[in-house]
């Protein structure tokens, strides 16, 4: 899991090294009983060191079944988003999903949509009553604060977009999931549309369902925060005082 989350190699000899070292677990754990069950019959000496082996094996073993059960029960899809009609596009992180083994930089489509809307149909839209650039900080904010590495950020102009794109990784493994966010004015009001999407692999195993919500969550709560501050306004300089007149005798 190391090698993974730390970059060292690349996902395919990652992976090989990571399934190598289950193997290698399982393999431990099919000894262990061998050994537990001639102990058990000859009386030897040895019995807990064999439990404490069998203990450390399980453990190891213990999250990838997790996510065994997991690639069983979620839906096989890789890329959610806020907008599944007009989803939020990846332009710098495009060049880094165009290669061997990733996932395209376009939207999975219909197939996909529909199987978020019945596993995830709490994901919509974040509509804010913020106008478009304060949500944009907000949401840049928050972007920061999870050490997401940026790659691209341009505040909201009068005739374009908001946008942000961010790089994250999965808690455990490491694994790259690319974040693009699109911040739109709605007359005096916001809209933030967010897009999350595995690089590698046709499943995320619920990854992005879950950092999408989360996104949304501290979106919400944080422009609720900034609607309560007041706006500060600058010191007023006091007007220079005319100069006194000098009465004539």
């Amino acid at each position: 899991m190391i090698v993974v989350h730390s970059d060292f190699l690349e996902i395919k000899p990652a992976m090989v090294t990571f399934f190598g070292g289950l193997a290698i677990a399982g393999l431990s754990i099919l000894v262990g009983l061998g050994a537990f069950a001639a102990i058990w019959q000859n009386g030897s000496r040895g019995m807990g060191r064999i439990l404490l082996a069998l203990l450390i094996d399980a453990a190891v073993l213990a999250y990838p079944a997790y996510l065994g059960l997991q690639y069983r029960k979620l839906p096989k899809i890789h890329d959610i988003t806020t907008d599944p009609i007009d989803p939020p596009r990846f332009e710098a992180l495009a060049r880094l999903r165009a290669g061997e083994g990733a996932n395209s930089a376009v939207y999975a489509g219909l197939y996909s949509a529909e199987q978020q809307r019945v596993a995830y149909p709490d994901i919509e839209t974040v509509e804010l009553e913020l106008p478009a650039q304060r949500a944009y900080e907000v949401t840049l904010a928050l972007i920061n604060k999870r050490k997401w590495k940026v790659v691209d950020e341009r505040p909201p102009q009068p005739r374009r977009e908001g946008h942000i794109e961010a790089i994250a990784k999965t808690l455990v493994m490491g694994f790259r999931e690319d974040v693009t966010i699109r911040i739109k004015a709605d007359g005096e009001d916001s809209r933030v549309d967010i897009r999350s999407s595995s690089r590698y692999f046709e499943s995320d195993l619920g990854s992005n369902a879950k950092r999408v919500s989360a996104l949304i969550e501290d979106i919400n709560t944080a422009a609720e925060a900034a609607a309560l501050k007041p706006v500060k306004k600058a010191p007023s300089t006091p007007a220079p005082k005319a100069p006194a007149k000098t009465v004539k005798k």
